[in-house]
């Protein structure tokens, strides 16, 4: 981790932790669950050294960050306010800035480009394309009604529950069995079988997270609790209501996407057909292309970064 500097910045009433390396045209990286700053390890280096600033915050209620203790305070209002106060603060020459989002970090940079599409040069996304606004589908109902009372987006709600049952396998643990989640089903949490295989031996790791990685995740999340990363999805329904007034809307800025064949969100029902078919293109009507690359599931930025890097580079460098 040569050379990436560290800071903490006073942003929307909180004080967020930064990683950044590199001078140059700035690029923001937000990161999804659960991650951190340190998910963009390959990217910081890599664009920094191709002549980016490369700007990784922890986002709120992550690792070095403030959490606030309401799961009100996590709404998509509230993230993309401290991203906002944040370019003020550290970019304050750069009217527009790259965007690049993983997971939970690519739902927010698609509402950063919505809600402020004037402060954005172009987005990279991966793993989450746009989910325009429907009235008709409120988001938790609608996705108990698909995958049961299991799923982990619907276990996740209920304050408290969940975080005791990862306690109960050890905090640590439960973020390496998630980081190591590497199906293209979807991710169930039955109680009591959370992960479905036996806690006496060691987390099965992927080729792309070393030890020393997967300590500095465990190790993080241990010491700041995983609700405030929870409160994220204990706001679909309500990032759902507050996006009510962009019904309609579409994403303005270019845009480039891609994710794996193998990532739990593109075997969601109806994902292939709304990425391939035109609906996608709809939506966003500047998107580039949607890439999906083969035998890659979705922790495609840690996964694949040399080739990730690369595909970033060549986007990024039309915007000069």
């Amino acid at each position: 981790m040569e050379g990436i500097q560290h800071k903490t910045v006073r942003v929307n009433g909180i004080n967020m932790h930064l990683a950044e390396k590199g001078e140059g045209p700035v690029i923001l990286f937000l990161h999804g669950f659960p991650e951190l700053w340190y998910s963009w390890r390959h990217q910081i280096n890599g664009l920094a050294s191709l002549g980016y600033r490369a700007l990784a915050p922890d986002l709120r209620g992550y690792g070095e960050t403030d959490a606030p203790a309401s799961i009100a305070s996590y709404t998509c209002l509230h993230v993309v306010g401290d991203l906002i106060a944040l370019l003020d603060a550290v970019a304050p020459d750069q009217e527009k800035v790259f965007v690049v989002g993983h997971d939970w970090g690519a739902i927010i940079a698609w509402y950063m480009c919505l809600f402020r599409p004037d402060r954005v040069k172009a987005l990279f996304n991966l793993s989450v394309p746009f989910i325009p606004y429907n009235p008709r589908f409120k988001p938790v109902e609608t996705w108990k009604a698909y995958f049961g009372n299991d799923h982990y987006i619907v276990r996740f709600q209920e304050p408290g529950v969940i975080e005791a049952e990862f306690e109960e396998i050890g905090l640590g643990r439960a973020v390496l069995e998630l980081l190591s989640y590497r199906v293209p089903d979807p991710l169930y949490l039955p109680k009591g079988n959370l992960f479905g295989h036996p806690l006496d031996g060691p987390v099965d790791l992927p080729p792309w997270l070393s030890h020393q990685d997967a300590n500095y995740y465990a190790t993080q999340f241990e010491k700041t609790g995983i609700t405030p990363a929870l409160n994220y999805y204990r706001n679909f329904d309500r990032n759902w209501e507050l996006s009510a007034p962009w019904s309609g809307s579409q994403i303005k800025v270019p845009v480039k996407f891609v994710m794996g064949d193998l990532d739990l969100v593109y075997t969601m029902p109806g994902m292939k057909e709304y990425i391939h078919n035109g609906g996608f293109k709809r939506d966003v009507p500047f998107l580039e292309e949607a890439v999906v690359m083969k035998g890659v599931t979705h922790w495609i930025n840690q996964e694949k970064p040399d080739d990730i890097n690369k595909q970033m580079f060549d986007f990024f460098s039309k915007f000069h």
